[in-house]
């Protein structure tokens, strides 16, 4: 073989069909019995393959975490990077697609598996070998060591692109068992963390009967940022994606802070307040108020002692702090930041300490909220690792 790619989500199959469309003989190894599983995993409640928005509003959403962001400037005015290139890609894959109201982008069957099914067929085409069960085990010398069906194998193909996911839902295959491997060959790590996660909480019993509910209709205050999405109250605590879009901050000590009802000014809450009559029981009051048990609920829970007048309630309504016990463990989390450091990253995605090696994915350290912004990291830097494998081919037969 002349290009290995270790890993089949969807950086290690963008880097090999970047590969194979520039003629290099390709194999991908996955360790799992199938391809992507991550991915149709996400995909199973709606596959949502990226964002539609100017780039510049895309981009802000990674912080200037992402190896993405630090791309030469025509790969941006090109298309080749963002979620314009994503939905032409998706398109080229015969995969229809629509626009959610939130400029979310969704496949039209919504699922995941019908676009993986597209996307292996054209690697089959571009003469891709796929081969699973096969788990990389470290290196063997100058050679690649394999855990494989038949026995250990060493590969030792030219080059080489790692996407081998970051430390989230290890069940599925991303377990970080790398990161000693690639420390020991001088690549810095950066170490990781759970991203798009919840966040544990200390309920009273009375909010037993509230587990599984979603909370709509509030919006999500951690600095200068604002959620408006649903997430649930669970038994262990918070999560779902309008948790998952303040996270980052509020998992390095941003402190949160509820508006149970951010449509209305606070006068107008406090007015309303004031016209429920005293003889109902205080949770009535603020449900009759607030329009939705979960509302009143988390109210009760979090704002006590709860002021009796109308305006200091409706204050306490609109900025009502999120009381947690610090993020749930990376094993439950959407994804995870940490990884590569940057310093060890070419702006090709070379690893400094090994040449003709390539890295992709969620191994790098960057991160970005659910919505979109995930997978179409993940794709973009799956791109630009296989083009800077190509190019190392190409530069080697010269």
């Amino acid at each position: 073989m002349q290009a290995l790619v270790i890993g089949a989500g969807p950086a290690g199959l963008m880097a090999a069909e970047v590969l194979a469309g520039q003629g290099a003989r390709v194999v991908v190894s996955e360790a799992m019995p199938t391809p992507a599983r991550k991915f149709l995993m996400a995909g199973k409640s709606g596959l949502n393959l990226t964002k539609a928005e100017p780039f510049a509003a895309f981009a802000a959403h990674y912080g200037g975490s992402a190896p993405v962001l630090r791309t030469p400037p025509e790969y941006l005015e090109n298309g080749e990077i963002g979620p314009e290139a994503v939905m032409a890609w998706a398109r080229g894959l015969g995969v229809e697609l629509f626009t959610g109201s939130t400029g979310r982008v969704f496949p039209v069957g919504m699922k995941a598996s019908p676009l993986l099914r597209a996307w292996l067929a054209r690697l089959a085409d571009l003469g891709v070998e796929l081969r699973t069960r096969w788990r990389w085990s470290g290196f063997d010398g100058d050679g690649w060591r394999f855990e494989a069906p038949g026995g250990v194998q060493i590969l030792r193909p030219r080059v080489v692109v790692l996407a081998l996911g970051g430390a989230s839902w290890p069940r599925l295959g991303s377990d970080a068992a790398w990161v000693p491997w690639l420390r020991g060959k001088g690549v810095a790590m950066v170490p990781f963390r759970p991203a798009n996660m919840g966040f544990r909480a200390a309920w009273s019993a009375q909010m037993a009967r509230h587990f599984g509910r979603a909370v709509k209709g509030v919006a999500l205050h951690v600095g200068d940022r604002v959620g408006r999405g649903e997430w649930v109250v669970s038994a262990g605590g918070i999560e779902g994606g309008g948790i998952y879009e303040v996270a980052a901050a509020m998992r390095d000590g941003a402190e949160a802070f509820v508006d149970l009802a951010p449509d209305l000014a606070p006068e107008e809450l406090a007015r309303r307040f004031a016209m429920v009559p005293a003889k109902l029981s205080v949770g009535n009051r603020l449900r009759r108020v607030l329009g939705d048990p979960i509302r009143a609920a988390l109210l009760m829970e979090w704002g006590r002692p709860l002021p009796a007048e109308p305006e200091r309630l409706a204050m306490r309504a609109k900025a009502l702090r999120l009381r947690h016990q610090g993020p749930m463990g990376i094993e439950r989390a959407i994804s995870s930041a940490g990884g590569i450091g940057a310093d060890s990253l070419t702006d090709a995605l070379e690893l400094k300490a090994l040449p003709g090696v390539f890295a992709a994915g969620e191994m790098l350290d960057w991160e970005a909220p659910t919505g979109g912004y995930l997978l179409t990291g993940c794709l973009a830097t799956g791109r630009l690792a296989g083009q800077g494998a190509a190019a190392y081919l190409a530069a080697a037969r010269r």
